[in-house]
């Protein structure tokens, strides 16, 4: 759990124009929610938010807002928006957080190791599933979820169910769900035209062909004339 606490103002201007005037000034717009509790429209530092955002708990991370004359509480990101060319901040949704009460989120898996069907037969590893859904109170969440691949041959895996985790935390994705697997490296197949042996046709046959296929893409000599005299 992150110890940090992010201050943030009560806005009572709303809309694209206002948005842009609240961004003008170093701040973006948020949203306060959640425990039952009232919403209430706030700004707050994108700089701050970011830095939580790149730390090692990502968007799980717990952290104290404090709302200017208003109130002190725990929160985590719900929802946010970059913008897409410079992927800043544009808007945030922030939710408040009973830390006695389970709650529902994604954690990463991480993998270490170097999987013996790459390093002895040649497979490919693949990572098929990178984050599960997990139930646990706010501070026994899991930075992430580490797995050794190491022992992992050609035709082998992972499933959700070999996740070694928490007896507090509770898996809530499937257990039959593929984590990561190494494979036989695909042959190239190399398909072989069959080429059939010219057969000789007619003289005739061979021109009458030669003038149908004339006839679609240029008109006969005769009706040429015939359109140039119109």
């Amino acid at each position: 759990m992150s110890q940090s606490t992010l201050k943030a103002e009560l806005r009572d201007q709303f809309g694209k124009n206002a948005a842009r005037r609240v961004r003008r000034s170093g701040l973006i717009p948020a949203i306060l929610y959640g425990n039952h509790q009232e919403v209430l429209p706030v700004t707050v530092s994108p700089r701050e938010l970011s830095t939580i955002l790149h730390s090692g708990t990502g968007h799980n991370t717990i952290f104290t807002l404090d709302v200017q004359d208003r109130e002190t509480t725990q929160v985590m990101m719900k929802d946010w928006t970059h913008e897409p060319i410079k992927g800043s901040l544009l808007h945030v949704d922030l939710v408040r957080i009973a830390m006695d009460k389970s709650l529902q989120v994604n954690v990463p898996i991480v993998a270490v190791g170097e999987a013996m069907g790459v390093k002895l037969q040649g497979g490919i590893f693949e990572f098929v599933l990178r984050e599960v859904e997990v139930e646990c109170l706010p501070v026994d969440i899991p930075e992430n979820i580490t797995i050794n691949i190491a022992h992992l041959e050609i035709g082998s895996n992972l499933r959700v169910s070999d996740l070694p985790v928490n007896p507090k935390v509770k898996i809530l994705s499937g257990s039959d769900l593929v984590v990561a697997h190494v494979i036989s490296p695909k042959a190239e197949k190399v398909e072989e035209v069959a080429v059939e042996p010219a057969v000789a046709e007619p003289e005739v046959i061979k021109k009458g062909k030669v003038a149908e296929e004339g006839e679609a893409a240029e008109p006969k000599a005769e009706e040429k004339e015939k359109k140039e005299k119109k």
